[in-house]
């Protein structure tokens, strides 16, 4: 399995560097640089095909692991998932050399300098801090280098979880960085590319980890192999869909034939379309012999084949990388478009707002995928003849339709723009939608869903999520005390600490950021009002003082805001040149008296829910006396009776 990892990885390397030679000069040429020479300009798509193929290996193993290889009925990993993670630990370790070799080439390719020139440190160090790439790829050997060591520790299945969780962080900051977070509609590019880049690690390395796992005869073939062709349609959709949206960002379909950029791009998009034929048919064919006690020789040659495939089109992609898009007929962005990926031609109203729709592809499409997988959920539900109250339902979509309308409406589209649009989108992702998804129960309907496993069957995903509600971290993020200091601290934290002004330039930051607010306001509104029994329940008056303790806090947030003369994020707003955005203290005026206003509405909506709760915990308790009342022909109210009597005979004197 080893060779044909390596034999992938020259394979891939050596169809990087041949056709960077398509474009060689090209880039330099565009950026009035000097060539580097034939070191920087061969070397650097090796070493970044060396870094991307210990990320495919270290992923996908750790994906095996968690999620393919069952894991003993204690927690602990099976021989198998700690193989697996063996292997991630050492493809971490070629990950984080390949990451640290990219950071000199990187410096050397951006500068028009031969490598030798920028490998003394203070040269290095200097380059680094002010090229963004060169400091994406030192996060990312910095963060592979920790998976790493932690594959050396882990033995645990939850343990596991958090380092694939960690080695997916890894990828990030390449993600941020390149063609895509540059220019025009670069929020769309980045955000296609996250869905691209994501998928391919997981379908790559996923393959690469099964045919390990196979070759290594490993028990639970068939239920491994059937768990990653799941993973594998859901990679293959999402390459696909992203790999268009990304590619219509950057060519126009005349430059697809006419361009080098375009030809490698038609390449890729070929190669694609052959691994997903090839494999949904040597998928369907295996997994039917398995089923059948035979299969796992045709498993591993078949899966040779695809790997050799789709490690060529890694290389392919590098070589795409590191091609310049070609030019065209395209208007120069404006400085606006440059800054947040789309020009803003007038100021926002209330038509604007709810109508100027630029969808969001990573939180639109979440939204979607919470709606869709929710009705899935209920409608499976229903077919076994168990019911859904019609209520859930509802609020659920509530809450997906909010995070719709924050992100993806005229909201999502001022938001990077307009502070005062942007704390409006702030409260709506952190103190509306969570109450409409808390108050659904998705939990409850995930596992009235998922079927429990047998006695000696191995775990899936009921157990899974049992696992995580109560795990840890999940006791630890809903303590009353940490989810209120999370869901008003981070209120001041970010925006009276400089992090909210350091954020305003970067489009990673915009997304980190709305995940920040639906994750903390979840948390918060959790053991409140949520339906699903949270980790660390709370009594009736301690939820009701843990929504008024949080209302001071905001309110005097909003009250700060609209009393300050410093205006936060000025040099971004300002540098944005908006004609119809002069007064910005003004604005942050309004965004405070928003926060501030806006702070009413969820507490209503809480209040209602906590009376409603309490309203039919009432009475369900009345029913089930009721119903204990007639099968024992009230035993309770005889015996009190009887207490009652007898105490009235004992204090009551005798006659003589």
């Amino acid at each position: 399995m080893g060779v044909l990892v390596v034999t992938a990885g020259v394979l891939a390397a050596l169809v990087a560097a041949a056709l960077t030679a398509l474009s060689a000069g090209a880039s330099y040429a565009l950026l009035g640089l000097p060539d580097p020479g034939p070191v920087t300009h061969y070397g650097l798509p090796v070493v970044r095909v060396l870094a991307e193929a210990g990320a495919v290996v270290s992923i996908g193993s750790l994906l095996l692991a968690t999620f393919g290889i069952p894991a003993q009925r204690s927690g602990a990993l099976a021989a198998d998932g700690y193989a697996a993670v063996r292997t991630a630990g050492w493809a971490a370790a070629v990950w984080c050399v390949g990451a640290a070799l990219v950071v000199p080439f990187t410096a050397a390719d951006a500068t028009g300098r031969p490598v030798s020139d920028v490998l003394s440190t203070e040269v290095l160090f200097g380059l680094v801090d002010a090229l963004e790439e060169a400091k994406a790829w030192s996060l990312t050997a910095l963060l592979a280098f920790v998976v790493a060591l932690a594959c050396r520790v882990v033995l645990s299945w939850g343990w596991t979880a958090v380092t694939f969780g960690v080695a997916l962080l890894g990828m990030f900051p390449v993600v941020a960085t390149g063609h895509s977070a540059s220019g025009g509609a670069h929020d769309i590019a980045t955000n296609s590319l996250l869905f691209h880049l994501f998928a391919a690690m997981l379908w790559v390395g996923g393959l690469v980890a099964l045919l390990a796992h196979a070759a290594r005869r490993g028990d639970h073939l068939p239920l491994v192999v059937g768990r990653f062709s799941h993973i594998a349609l859901v990679c293959w959709v999402a390459l696909a869909l992203s790999g268009v949206i990304n590619a219509l960002v950057r060519v126009t379909p005349a430059q697809l034939f006419s361009s080098t950029y375009g030809l490698l791009l038609v390449l890729k998009v070929l190669g694609l379309v052959v691994l997903g034929v090839f494999g949904y048919v040597q998928r369907r064919t295996v997994v039917r012999r398995l089923a059948d006690g035979a299969g796992g020789a045709a498993l591993l040659r078949f899966g040779a084949v695809e790997v050799l495939l789709m490690f060529a089109t890694i290389g392919v992609a590098v070589a795409l990388g590191r091609t310049p898009p070609p030019g065209g007929t395209t208007p120069v962005p404006s400085r606006t478009e440059l800054l947040i990926g789309y020009p803003l031609e007038a100021p926002p109203d209330l038509f604007r707002l709810l109508f100027d729709v630029r969808f969001d592809l990573v939180y639109g499409t979440l939204a979607i995928a919470m709606a869709v997988l929710y009705v899935w959920g209920v409608r499976r539900l229903r077919r076994r003849g168990d019911r859904w109250p019609v209520g859930r339902t509802i609020t659920w979509l509530l809450g997906c339709a909010t995070i719709l309308v924050a992100t993806s409406s005229g909201v999502g589209r001022y938001a990077p723009a307009v502070f005062s649009v942007h704390m409006g989108q702030h409260m709506l992702l952190s103190m509306l939608a969570p109450v409409f998804l808390v108050l659904a129960g998705p939990t409850s309907l995930a596992l009235r869903v998922f079927r429990p496993a047998g006695k000696d069957e191995p775990p899936g995903p009921r157990e899974w999520l049992v696992a995580f509600v109560h795990s840890p971290v999940s006791r630890v993020l809903t303590n009353p005390i940490v989810a209120l200091a999370l869901f008003v601290g981070s209120f001041y934290a970010l925006y009276y600490t400089g992090l909210f002004d350091l954020a305003l330039n970067q489009h990673w930051a915009h997304l980190a950021m709305n995940a920040h607010f639906l994750l903390v306001g979840y948390l918060f509104y959790w053991p409140v009002i949520g339906i699903d029994p949270a980790p660390r329940p709370l009594p009736a008056l301690g939820k009701v003082g843990l929504v008024f303790a949080s209302m001071p806090f905001h309110a005097f947030f909003g009250i700060t805001l609209m009393m300050s003369q410093t205006v936060i994020g000025e040099n971004f707003y300002r540098s944005l040149d908006l004609p119809w955005m002069i007064d910005l203290l003004a604005d942050q005026r309004l965004g405070g008296g928003l926060t501030w206003a806006s702070g009413e509405v969820p507490l209503v909506v809480v209040v209602l829910a906590l009376l409603v709760q309490w309203s039919r915990a009432d009475y369900r308790a009345a029913r089930r006396i009721d119903r204990k009342a007639d099968a024992d022909g009230d035993a309770d109210l005889a015996a009190y009776n009887e207490m009652l009597r007898q105490l009235a005979e004992r204090d009551t004197p005798r006659s003589s």
